[in-house]
């Protein structure tokens, strides 16, 4: 799982805190230490000691109740496709230009994607966040009972992730919903994707861009990306699609269905592709695209429609223009 929440960790700061945590105080924490003592042998006491260091931010509360995807498609969208984002976009694969052909060789995953993940997560790795990811997350597993099973678990893997890595948990920064580095990935994703790319022995996803790029390849790639195949495409419609049809969490039709109904689908796949339709709130009238697995497999990065077509429209432009400078 990688973070959800870009735009407003880029646009927030680090104010008003809440006194330290007492694991007395808190029977999940407890538990929590339970396992990770009788499961991975860590050390209790300092544990407890870690926790008792630990200050919860109500601001990461704040936050979290008002996600940028939230927006209308057409300011989500002016955020993140732009031309100083997609100038940036064309000089980091510049910089980077023969780790992404490797990345993109090993995986089958386009530079320009892994590029627009980069630049929609951190701005090319410009802004990682600065809030205290041990802070966040505990916040989040504490005070934000909705989703505590989810922060909770991060927590956990944050803890382990600390001591694999040997990282100090209290230096680490990130989002306020507790994502890490360049790519942003949460602390299950870090233990669980990222590689050591550029081959000093540690994968190092808040240092090392070689890292990030190898480590968003290697998660897309894992996630069963298709290589050749599209990622969405602009229609028209004659008639706007029923509204029970549209935005599906995973394609609920075919192109072959979708070229009966009328939808032409020149991109190359056949009849019995996936698909779905998905509609987007434009500044003066409403758009869709259809969609196909690739923009699925974006989703599993981040599972938000809004987030997928931004990186979708700014891999599109990135390529144009690095592809005109060549």
């Amino acid at each position: 799982m990688i973070c959800r929440f870009t735009l407003f960790a880029w646009l927030l700061l680090s104010p008003a805190v809440s006194p330290a945590v007492s694991v007395d105080d808190h029977p999940y924490l407890d538990d929590m230490i339970d396992r990770l003592v009788s499961q991975h042998g860590l050390d209790r006491g300092e544990l407890v000691s870690t926790f008792e260091r630990v200050t919860l931010r109500p601001n990461v509360l704040e936050a979290i109740q008002r996600p940028a995807e939230r927006l209308p498609w057409h300011r989500y969208r002016s955020f993140f496709i732009n031309p100083a984002q997609i100038d940036n976009g064309v000089a980091f694969w510049n910089r980077h230009r023969e780790t992404l052909s490797r990345a993109e060789r090993e995986t089958g995953v386009p530079a320009e994607i892994i590029v627009a993940i980069i630049g929609v997560e951190t701005r090319y790795g410009t802004t990682l966040g600065s809030h205290p990811v041990l802070d966040s997350l505990t916040t989040l597993t504490l005070q934000y009972p909705r989703r505590q099973k989810f922060f909770g678990e991060q927590l956990e893997q944050f803890i382990l992730m600390t001591r694999e890595e040997s990282m100090d948990p209290f230096a680490v920064r990130g989002s306020y919903a507790g994502a890490i580095g360049i790519p942003q990935f949460m602390p299950s994703s870090y233990r669980d994707y990222a590689v050591d790319f550029n081959g000093d022995g540690k994968a190092d996803l808040v240092n090392q861009p070689e890292d990030a790029i190898g480590s968003v390849a290697n998660y897309l790639g894992r996630f069963e990306w298709q290589p050749g195949k599209p990622v969405a495409v602009e229609i028209t419609p004659g008639d706007p699609p029923d509204s029970g049809s549209t935005n599906p969490s995973k394609p609920n039709t075919t192109v072959g269905e979708l070229r009966a109904g009328g939808i032409d689908v020149d991109v190359g796949l056949g009849g019995g592709d996936q698909a779905a339709i998905v509609h987007l709130e434009g500044k003066n009238r409403d758009l869709y695209r259809v969609v196909f697995e690739n923009f699925y497999v974006l989703m599993r990065y981040n599972p938000r429609i809004l987030y997928a077509m931004a990186v979708h429209e700014l891999s599109s432009a990135v390529k144009r223009e690095y592809s005109e400078a060549w």
